[in-house]
Parts: structure tokens; C-alpha cells; sequence
């Protein structure tokens, strides 16, 4: 029979292993959500799409991408307040890792969007999965370290992505992703459910869990579901735009070497590895993970400034642009937390896989008004009209949701 010690010995280590699966699981996903990026103009040439045609390409295949993100977040999250934490990350993973080597595979352009859709549904669940998990697992006090070193070693899977896309073929840097998914399965063994789901489930089977629609029930769960997600947006509208679309928008703003899009990103993402780690470090300092959003909008603010002033003098500039931008848009690992700490048990892991996926979903409307505004403003303007509006909404936001550091978890929505 186990002694109180042996007790806490493993409840420790289950927790610890949780942090590590989720960390791993994460870092796969990102690795796959930001290798269509890296490889777009090599992959898409690769299938036999013109020069002409790739930015259109391109916008398609990153638009069926992130549609698939939305209904893979609400399927998912679902899941993951009827079935278990656990079911749905590893569900996941094994969906995105095959996908991941269907990518590898395709030859035509249809079945390249085919690919990034299946791709995109199991790219949705991990991260709210392993958030929730996390959340649940870890004592309030110590929450918000947690969920930072699972965010902060997920970001680091860009960079990975892009080294390995600098060193391989591109249907080989798909391949590499989807073996690394795969061997996270042999992780699955010893990872226990979140106690305090597993409660619920028992004591509370009443209780409806994973009802999508009851976040809008009410104008309050609603404001904060809403609220959540606006906060995220200028992320994606980074790493989207002004990123991902790194060729194009050093050529509108005047560059005579137009900047590597797979660099752009890898020095993107080694910044936003640096500031997922500062806002999570900085919301358990000041213990609020208000104002470490706070602080971190008014960088993104400011970073995005510097982007259009002084990114368009040279390369190293443009590089450092992108480097202060990543910095200053790594509030990834605060604005998950806050997500699973708004909402009560039943509907935490529906509301903190959704609303990242919402987040990355947004990226749709954001490059159609990108691409709406473009034939007026060009290029340039187009970016910087859109970048203001998802600022002034995540501002607005942030006002409008509570305090939830140190928050007991333990609650029904």
C-alpha cells in the first residue's frame, strides 16, 4: 500500500510528465502550423504553381488551414469537456502527425488544401487540451509557470521548423514533423487525467459539459469568451501578415533585397519564445495577468510602428523588426492561461481550445480585409489599416475581463 509520501511522489511526477507532454505535444504543433509558412514558395513551386500565383495560392491554402482550425477547435474542445483531457491531445496529436505526412505527399494544389484542412482540425486540439490539463493539474500558485514553459518550449518548434526547412527538402521537413508527432504517442503511458475533471465527471455527472453554445447563453460568459479572443488577435495578425508575407512586404515598402520569409519567421519565433517566457514570468511576479497583457499590446503596438519605419532599410533592420515583433507578440502563454481561467470546469477545455483556435481562425477575415483594402491603400497601407484595428479591439478587450491570477479552478460555469 502506498504512504502518504510515495502518494505525493507520484502525484508530483504525473504533473511534471503532464508539463512535459504538453510542452512536446506543442512544440509538434507549431512546427507544423508555421512549416506551410516556411516552405509556402518552395512547396507550392514544388506542385508546379507559377511565381504569378503563389501569393493567391498561398492566402488559399493558409485560409483552408485556419477555417479547419475553427472546426477542429469546437470539435475538440467539445471532446475535451465530455470525454477527457487526456483523449483529445493525444487525439490530436496522432490526426496531425498522419496529416503531416500526407503533406509531404501531394502533388496538386487541391490536394495540398485537402492536406492543411486535415491538418488544420488536429493542429486545433492540442494546445487547449494540454492547457486545461496543465491548469487543472498545477497548483494556482504555481499555474501561470506551468503553462509559460509549455508555451515557451511550443514556440521554439518555429524555429526548429524553419532549420530543418533550411536543411531538407520540403516534403522531408513534413515527413520529419510527422515522426515527431507519432513518437510523442509513446509518451501517452503514465499521464493521468486532471483530478479535478475527473471529480467532475463522478460527483457531478448531471452537469453538462462541453456545451459549445452556452458560452453565448449568457451576455457575461459570452463578453468574456469574446473578450478573450480579441485579446489574441494581433498575434495572428503578425505572424499572418506581416510575417509570413515577409517577400512581399519588404518589396512593397521599397527593399532592393526583398527578405527571406522562412528566416523571418525562425527570428520571429526565437523572440516570441523570449516573450512567452517574460509575460508568463512578469503575470506571476506582479500577479496579474492583466497587466502583463497590458504591457505586452502596448510592445506589440510599438513593434508593429517600428516594422513599417524603420523595416524597410535594409535586411538587418527588417530582421530586428521581426525579432522585436516576436518579443512583443509573446503573450501567447498569458492569453491561454487567462482563456482556461475564465471558465468553469464544464466548459474550460471547450472555451480554452476554441478560443486560440478562434484567435488563429481569425487570420481568415484578416487577410481578406487585407486583401480588400489593398487595391485602395496598397500594401503597405492595407497592413497597417488592419494591424490598428485588431490593436484598438484587443485594448477594448483586455479592459472588460476580470482578474484571474490565483483564481480557483475548482467551479462550475
Amino acid at each position: 500500500m502506498a504512504t502518504g509520501e510515495e502518494t505525493k511522489d507520484s502525484a508530483r511526477l504525473n504533473v511534471q510528465l503532464a508539463v512535459v507532454v504538453a510542452a512536446l505535444g506543442y512544440f509538434v504543433d507549431i512546427y507544423d502550423l508555421l512549416l506551410f509558412g516556411i516552405v509556402r514558395k518552395t512547396s507550392l513551386a514544388g506542385i508546379g504553381v507559377p511565381e504569378s500565383q503563389q501569393l493567391a495560392a498561398g492566402t488559399l491554402l493558409l485560409n483552408v488551414q485556419m477555417g479547419a482550425l475553427l472546426l477542429g477547435g469546437i470539435l475538440w474542445g467539445v471532446l475535451g469537456d465530455k470525454k477527457g483531457r487526456l483523449s483529445v491531445l493525444f487525439g490530436s496529436i496522432v490526426l496531425y502527425s498522419l496529416a503531416n505526412v500526407a503533406n509531404g505527399l501531394v502533388q496538386t494544389l487541391p490536394q495540398y488544401a485537402a492536406a492543411r484542412f486535415f491538418a488544420g482540425i488536429g493542429l486545433a486540439g492540442e494546445l487547449g487540451a494540454g492547457i486545461t490539463l496543465v491548469s487543472e493539474s498545477l497548483d494556482k500558485r504555481m499555474r501561470g509557470y506551468g503553462t509559460t514553459i509549455v508555451a515557451t518550449v511550443g514556440i521554439t518548434g518555429a524555429v526548429v521548423g524553419a532549420l530543418v526547412a533550411k536543411l531538407t527538402f520540403w516534403r522531408t521537413s513534413y515527413f520529419v514533423g510527422g515522426g515527431l508527432g507519432l513518437m510523442l504517442l509513446l509518451l501517452r503511458v503514465g499521464v493521468l487525467e486532471s483530478g479535478v475533471y475527473a471529480r467532475l465527471k463522478k460527483e457531478k455527472s448531471h452537469v453538462s459539459r462541453g456545451n459549445f453554445f452556452r458560452l453565448f447563453s449568457s451576455w457575461a460568459r459570452a463578453r468574456r469568451y469574446v473578450g478573450v479572443i480579441l485579446v489574441g488577435v494581433p498575434i495572428w495578425y503578425v505572424v499572418a501578415i506581416l510575417i509570413t508575407f515577409a517577400p512581399e512586404m519588404g518589396k512593397a515598402m521599397g527593399m532592393a533585397k526583398v527578405p527571406d520569409a522562412a528566416f523571418a519567421i525562425m527570428i520571429s519565433y526565437s523572440g516570441l519564445a523570449v516573450g512567452d517566457f517574460t509575460s508568463g514570468a512578469l503575470s506571476q511576479i506582479v500577479k496579474s495577468r492583466k497587466r502583463s497583457l497590458g504591457v505586452f499590446l502596448v510592445m506589440t503596438a510599438l513593434a508593429i510602428a517600428l516594422y513599417f519605419v524603420i523595416g524597410g532599410r535594409s535586411l538587418f533592420w527588417f530582421y530586428a523588426a521581426c525579432a522585436f515583433l516576436g518579443v512583443a507578440t509573446g503573450y501567447w502563454a498569458v492569453f491561454v492561461t487567462v482563456a482556461s481561467e475564465q471558465f468553469g470546469t464544464n466548459l474550460r477545455a471547450t472555451a480554452t481550445t476554441t478560443a486560440p483556435n478562434f484567435v488563429r481562425g481569425a487570420v481568415v477575415p484578416i487577410t481578406i480585409g487585407f486583401n480588400a483594402l489593398k487595391g485602395t491603400l496598397g500594401v503597405r497601407g492595407s497592413a497597417i489599416a488592419v494591424g490598428v484595428v485588431t490593436l484598438v479591439l484587443a485594448m477594448f478587450a483586455l479592459a472588460s475581463l476580470e482578474e484571474t491570477y490565483g483564481k480557483d479552478l475548482d467551479f462550475i460555469d
